[in-house]
């Protein structure tokens, strides 16, 4: 049976008017993706920043001084203790008062200067996993740096090897343009699913069920006419957290807009017919809002590689994770926000957006089509 546009359009009005009535849907579809972006971009970062120090400079010389004053010059660590005695250091570890503290013993200029190698001690509270290896590099680029300093002071000859390192897209190695294109992925998949989900229960707890069974529009055109109002809300909603990636947490845009407008079109279709299948199959909004959200948000947010670096994972949750689409509009996110690629780069990724969209809607219009006959 042919789609009749007059017929869709029909069921697309009547799913407006009922989306104006509702203000708790309203606020979903238009103020939560916005709140939830700026929430969880403050919120989520790896950033390791303003590490508390604590100094025990057993030496107190011109070395040893220039050494600690390094460690502030980098801009990471801040001190906020100096210490008299290493049995000082426990308890502030233990407290939490510092992240790291600093030991440098007695005689360290005295090595140094006679070519002798100079030890000093990094404490790192190891409880927080994450932040103690990155303050460890921190400190060890730190102590490196100066060697080599001290190095050409004393044989006045260049380093053999001069590398220079440099970061392509994310030159300042911060976490907003890592997670902020990401975030649009998952939360446009939680929110999509969870609007539609409320879509046909809403008819069966309402009563009306009956009487749009009873009319002779074709289930697809009942489940497009659905879709689009909601579609176009998605696009808006897209639209507006890549304008606060932007100019919230100056998230640079590179790519092409249009290839990111098919793209998210794509995956919308394909999140908001998810929705609508496990609202047909539900019949219970509560049901098909707790089931719309436990669906989307775990599998999005933990096996996506938002967060986590998928190939770091065991295998069978790697392959589990072939079947969330957010790890591929993530991926498309990140690569044309921050690398500006095309189709020649993210054709798998294309390729399965439109795989969604087909297997969304697929499942949307063979749930529904139990319901009406």
């Amino acid at each position: 049976m042919a789609i009749r546009p007059g017929r869709l359009f029909a069921i697309a009005r009547k799913e407006i008017t009922q989306l104006r009535r509702d203000t708790r849907s309203l606020m979903m579809a238009f103020l939560m993706p916005a709140a939830l972006i700026v929430f969880f971009g403050y919120i989520i970062s790896f950033d390791v920043k303003d590490i508390k120090l604590a100094v025990l400079d057993q030496d107190n010389t011109r070395q040893s001084r220039e050494l600690v004053g390094s460690f502030v010059a980098a801009g990471r660590f801040r001190i906020t203790e100096r210490l008299s005695s290493t049995s000082q250091v426990p308890l502030l570890l233990d407290r939490g008062a510092v992240r790291m503290a600093l030991v440098i013993p007695p005689g360290f200029a005295r090595r140094l200067s006679s070519g002798q190698q100079s030890p000093m001690q990094a404490l790192i509270d190891g409880a927080d996993a994450n932040t103690a290896a990155i303050s460890l590099n921190y400190a060890s680029a730190i102590v490196t740096s100066y060697s080599a300093a001290i190095a050409l002071r004393t044989t006045r000859l260049a380093p053999p090897i001069s590398p220079e390192a440099r970061v392509w897209y994310n030159e300042t190695l911060e976490s907003p343009p890592m997670i902020v294109p990401g975030l649009i992925a998952v939360i446009m998949m939680i929110i999509s699913a969870m609007l539609t989900a409320l879509t046909v229960a809403r008819e069966w707890e309402r009563g009306t069920m009956e009487q749009l069974a009873a009319t002779p529009v074709h289930r697809a055109e009942v489940i497009l006419g659905k879709l689009v109002p909601y579609l176009g809300i998605g696009i808006v909603d897209v639209v507006a957290a890549i304008l606060i990636g932007m100019f919230v947490f100056d998230v640079p845009f590179r790519g092409n807009p249009l290839l990111l407008a098919i793209m998210a079109t794509m995956f919308l279709i394909g999140s908001l017919g998810l929705g609508i299948f496990i609202s047909a199959t539900m019949k219970s909004q509560l049901l098909a809002t707790q089931l719309a959200m436990i669906g989307t948000f775990l599998p999005s947010l933990l096996l996506s590689g938002l967060l986590f670096d998928l190939k770091m994972m065991p295998a069978v949750l790697q392959g589990i994770s072939a079947l969330v689409p957010a790890r591929y509009f993530i991926t498309v996110m990140r690569g044309i926000f921050l690398k500006d690629v095309g189709i020649p780069v993210l054709y798998g990724q294309g390729l399965a957006m439109v795989l969604y969209a087909v297997l969304g809607l697929s499942l949307a219009i063979r749930a529904f089509r139990k319901e009406i006959e």
